[in-house]
């Protein structure tokens, strides 16, 4: 049985301010839900010390929105797996499309940054999915597959997680339907299987693009849908856990 999991990424929003109040406002929204979904928050890296401060003793957990593929160096601006898992930091999300977009960080990179946030004890969460034109071409299940096949060339590992992000329904307020995201998470599953029954068995597989409370329920129900990867909503305290007290 896979357990649910909701994950914000906060991507490049917060002064201390915004997130000592958003933290806060989890923390103790999240000490009486009855929701049986981990939940995880990760916020800019100059964040990363005051969510670790903040969640101590409570179940919200506190990942990074990336990692560098080296271990250490001269790498200006880079934040290294080890630094991460030092401060404390849980999960890491790599591969996410606007890393890919504006970062250059190429299927080959995505790899070998899981290698290296695995190497660290960090949890990677690799993001896969296609832009708007390349579903409209028909060769979204192609774009997911070449992402799929770079990882798992890496070596997948079951405690790893998988989501699926249409591009065209990042930030846009428009959201694949429950159906559109089952088929996607389903012919991930199918791919896992194909490498091993147990990663398909295990891997959590999350559905991240405009998730919100009004949506979350139906689309948390599909069968293949292990919970979340919250972009917006999450940046907002009640909104973010009505959508894990959906899961």
């Amino acid at each position: 049985m896979r357990n649910r999991l909701v994950v914000g990424n906060w991507k490049m929003h917060g002064t201390v301010a915004s997130a000592e109040s958003l933290l806060s406002g989890l923390v103790s929204g999240l000490e009486d839900t009855a929701a049986a979904a981990q939940y995880a928050v990760c916020p800019p890296f100059v964040h990363l010390p005051l969510a670790l401060q903040m969640a101590a003793g409570s179940d919200l957990q506190v990942g990074a929105q990336d990692c560098s593929e080296h271990e250490g160096g001269a790498y200006t601006g880079e934040v290294a797996g080890p630094m991460l898992a030092d401060l404390g930091c849980r999960y890491v999300i790599l591969g996410h499309s606007e890393r890919r977009q504006f970062f250059g960080d190429s299927d080959e990179r995505v790899a070998a940054k899981s290698v290296a946030a695995r190497a660290a004890g960090l949890l990677p969460i690799l993001c896969v999915g296609e832009t708007l034109a390349e579903r409209e071409q028909g060769i979204a299940t192609q774009v997911v597959q070449r992402q799929l096949q770079a990882i798992a060339a890496a070596g997948l590992q079951v405690t790893d997680v998988i989501a699926y992000e249409p591009v065209w329904a990042i930030g846009t307020g428009q959201t694949a339907t429950p159906a559109q995201a089952q088929e996607m998470h389903a012919y991930i599953r199918d791919f896992l299987s194909s490498q091993d029954a147990g990663l398909a068995d295990s891997i959590r597989l999350l559905y991240g693009g405009s998730v919100k409370a009004a949506n979350a329920a139906e689309l948390f129900a599909q069968e293949d849908i292990d919970g979340g990867l919250v972009g917006g909503a999450a940046l907002d305290a009640q909104e973010f856990i009505a959508i894990i007290e959906a899961g």
